[in-house]
């Protein structure tokens, strides 16, 4: 296994695939933030996508074994999460989702500078919670493909693989998120 911190994902889980439990290690801790974060962001509901998130890993380790490299991991590991939300979705029958949970991770919350005056603060509190509250309105496959891209730093290409659409659909539906974003955020200019 590639023992150098800049080890492609892809030759991790390959090594992983093969045995090296450390090399599954490194992939956790390159990866855990952002898809825990986009694992929030899709339920808004911090115990649910805490259960998401073991759920995604612990597919990950089962599908090991037939592990080959078609993309990039980043995309494999995305296309387990979104299809681990779509399951509960459906079970649920429900895509209501709500980001104003109080159990939320402190992820959540803008951070400001050590020794940031107080007034700074608070409007970057206020900007995050502006944008949180944005992020809310989108309809479900708009805030997908913008949390896979800003969470995941996922390619249109990767986006589209991952949630099964082409890449035109993920590019427009990324296009009207960061329109709106964009108008919704316009008083903080």
């Amino acid at each position: 296994m590639p023992q150098e911190a800049d080890a492609s994902d892809e030759s991790l889980m390959l090594a992983y695939r093969d045995g090296d439990a450390g090399a599954f290690d490194r992939l956790y801790e390159r990866h855990r933030g952002g898809v825990y974060r986009y694992l929030l962001r899709q339920c808004r509901n911090a115990a649910l996508a805490e259960e998401l998130f073991q759920d995604v890993w612990m597919n990950l380790v089962r599908a090991r074994a037939s592990y080959a490299v078609q993309a990039k991991f980043s995309t494999y590991l995305y296309r387990i999460a979104h299809n681990r939300l779509m399951d509960h979705f459906r079970r649920r029958d429900a895509l209501v989702l709500s980001l104003d949970d109080e159990n939320a991770s402190p992820v959540d919350e803008p951070v400001a500078p050590s020794g940031a005056q107080p007034e700074i603060t608070l409007e970057a509190r206020a900007q995050g919670a502006q944008l949180l509250a944005l992020l809310g309105k989108l309809p479900v496959e708009q805030r997908e493909a913008f949390v896979m891209q800003q969470e995941g730093g996922l390619s249109l290409e990767e986006i589209a693989d991952a949630t099964g659409v082409s890449r035109e659909t993920a590019k427009s539906r990324l296009r009207y998120a960061l329109a709106k974003l964009r108008e919704g955020m316009q008083s903080w200019r």
